[in-house]
């Protein structure tokens, strides 16, 4: 039963890892292919972005009803009007900050991914460690271990090596200018959907430590309330020419594909993450930085300068680093001739009948008896 168990445990580890390696990696190549390549290749404007959004929305508020209602509903009551109760339960308009939030978020990644080839962006955005860290320490009062800001100064020290030019510009000075010009709107584009991806992943999170509702219900709520803005910022921003080519003006079989990605892969993480601890997900984002930069070579034609190749190094880096336990490290192994410590500790068999959570009024801490414990000390470096 142990083997069978842990064989189970490793299957889930190994299927969580190609799952958020898939991801990362395939919706950032399908965002940027669906809108150069493929768009290039046909006639007429490219695809609104705006309507990508609403229909992702969209699919994924469906396919959540649909997982609530096989492994959440209570079947012994009907499903409708327990659905209604369940979305629009108490408190239920605060998921309308990280609606609006992510909402924001998916355009941006849209816009970037058109203005920024696959490599960049997949490493730039690894900037939403630092912004969801920094809200965390904001919004949650959490305090970080010395080694994550480490970890952290490490990430955005490897992000600006990413960015800096290779020095290999052979184009006329109009097509560097536009060049740079569309580079620095998709890395401003990048840096606002990391804070935007700080800011309503800590506020969810800050959400769903205050109930116990599903998580399709949760993504249900999100999808839901995202459909407002993201019909605003259809008829607001792209209003024009939906009116003029329609809704599905531009749309390949590459659009679909990346829309489809984003709804259902996002779902799937949501499944598989629970199996995943931080150095797993750590693979999985290094994973996806190295198929990311290989697939722009053969793609788009991305040239891998050493000051790249350092920057995703150093970002690979610190997300291992960051994803390392706060725990102390292991105590060094004693020389022989050293000697066990004893310890004088209270006796436990009075206490354990108390569940009291507080540790002054515990029989633990007031007990008079006590016993002698050897316990190994840690070595002292000279």
């Amino acid at each position: 039963m142990g083997l069978l168990s842990a064989a189970d445990g490793s299957s889930a580890k190994a299927l969580s890892l190609v799952t958020l390696t898939v991801q990362n990696s395939l919706l950032v190549l399908l965002l940027r292919y669906s809108r150069t390549v493929a768009a290039d290749a046909t006639e007429g404007p490219a695809y609104s972005v705006a309507t990508a959004v609403l229909l992702c929305e969209a699919i994924k508020l469906v396919l959540s009803i649909a997982l609530f209602a096989r492994t959440g509903a209570d079947r012994s009551v009907p499903f409708v009007p327990q659905l209604v109760r369940e979305v629009f339960s108490p408190r239920w308009y605060l998921l309308g900050v990280p609606a609006v939030l992510y909402t924001a978020q998916n355009n941006l990644q849209y816009v970037a991914a058109t203005l920024l080839d696959p490599a960049t962006f997949q490493t730039t955005y690894q900037l939403k460690i630092l912004t969801t860290a920094l809200c965390s320490v904001w919004l949650l009062h959490r305090t970080l271990a010395a080694h994550k800001w480490v970890a952290l100064l490490l990430l955005t020290t490897g992000v600006a090596l990413v960015q800096l030019p290779t020095g290999t510009l052979t184009s006329s000075s109009a097509s560097a200018n536009a060049d740079f010009g569309s580079r620095a709107m998709g890395l401003s584009a990048v840096g606002v959907a990391c804070l935007l991806s700080g800011l309503a992943g800590v506020y969810f999170e800050k959400l769903l430590k205050q109930s116990k509702t599903s998580v399709w219900i949760r993504n249900a709520q999100l999808s839901l309330f995202s459909l407002v803005p993201a019909l605003i910022g259809v008829l607001s921003v792209d209003g024009a020419q939906v009116h003029e080519h329609g809704f599905f003006a531009g749309y390949t079989t590459w659009t679909w594909a990346a829309i489809l990605c984003q709804a259902v892969g996002g779902l799937i993480v949501a499944l598989v993450v629970k199996y995943a601890d931080n150095i797993l997900k750590g693979f999985a984002t290094s994973i996806s930085i190295l198929l990311s930069a290989v697939a722009s070579v053969y793609l788009f034609n991305f040239s891998l300068a050493p000051t790249f190749v350092a920057g995703a190094a150093l970002v690979i880096y610190a997300t291992f680093l960051y994803g390392q336990s706060d725990a102390p490290k292991a105590l060094m192994v004693l020389p022989a001739f050293a000697s066990p410590r004893k310890v004088r500790i209270p006796r436990a068999d009075s206490a354990i009948s108390d569940g009291s959570s507080s540790t002054a009024a515990s029989p633990l801490f007031q007990s008079h008896h006590t016993i002698d414990v050897p316990v190994m000390v840690e070595a002292k470096r000279a």
